[in-house]
């Protein structure tokens, strides 16, 4: 049964979201501060971590910024491949982008139907299974000019020291060393790296693209706009 963590202030809103979720089958822990969100996810006396398959979370919260939640996620192994949906309102957009930035795997806008926030959930829940269950492929390690991708180890790296990469930002850099020189539209990437029911929008790569090029430093320049189609990995002869 999937254990969800929603951190939502809105008394009304997160009581309407935990009692959708519990109907469709999910266990919630249903939160209004983001302290406590921390505190939930904190490690325990024995250095364990709590579980959570996926987090909801608000950006406007009366205590903390959620953001803040999120960077802990992010840097928290035991937590740091956890997907996580971002809950915004309309006028936003700065917030949405920068939380797509720090790691996001998706967002919604309220107002939201329960109907296609269940629907983002299952979709991230089964990519997240999907990568955890795949058989192992064949080729065990990419590379292209310095950068190299453990695929077994989940590790790349950049001239031989390690990238700190979240789950969809290694996804992605793996999806481009798998098509070096070759321009993959927005569309193949959110098939490929976000799968087939995603419900999200491109802007959703272009975030991703951006974290993934300043965690490159100086190799950013790998990574190749490609005005109005999408991207490549290039400048390697």
């Amino acid at each position: 049964m999937p254990h969800i963590l929603l951190l939502e202030d809105d008394t009304d809103i997160r009581c309407g979201m935990e009692q959708h979720f519990k109907r469709e089958g999910f266990t919630v822990c249903p939160l209004g501060l983001a302290n406590d969100a921390l505190d939930y996810l904190g490690k325990s006396a024995d250095g364990s971590v709590q579980h959570v398959d996926v987090a909801i979370m608000d950006l406007t919260l009366p205590d903390i910024d959620g953001l803040e939640v999120l960077r802990t996620i992010r840097k928290e192994p035991a937590l740091k491949s956890t997907p996580v949906l971002i809950v915004t309102a309309r006028g936003e957009e700065i917030d949405r982008v920068l939380g797509l930035e720090l790691g996001a795997d998706d967002y919604v806008s309220k107002p939201f139907s329960s109907r296609e926030l269940v629907a983002r959930v299952r979709a991230l829940l089964r990519r997240a299974s999907f990568m955890e269950t795949s058989e192992p492929l064949p080729i065990k390690t990419l590379t292209f000019g310095p950068l190299s991708v453990d695929l077994d180890g989940y590790v790349a790296r950049l001239d031989g020291q390690l990238i700190d990469l979240t789950r969809k930002e290694f996804e992605l850099l793996v999806y481009l060393m798998k098509n070096p020189k070759r321009v993959l539209t927005r569309d193949k990437i959110l098939h490929q790296v976000w799968g087939l029911e995603y419900l999200g929008e491109s802007r959703t790569i272009d975030a991703h693209i951006r974290r993934l090029r300043f965690k490159l430093g100086a190799a950013a320049d790998l990574i190749e706009t490609v005005v109005g189609v999408g991207y490549r990995l290039g400048n390697v002869d």
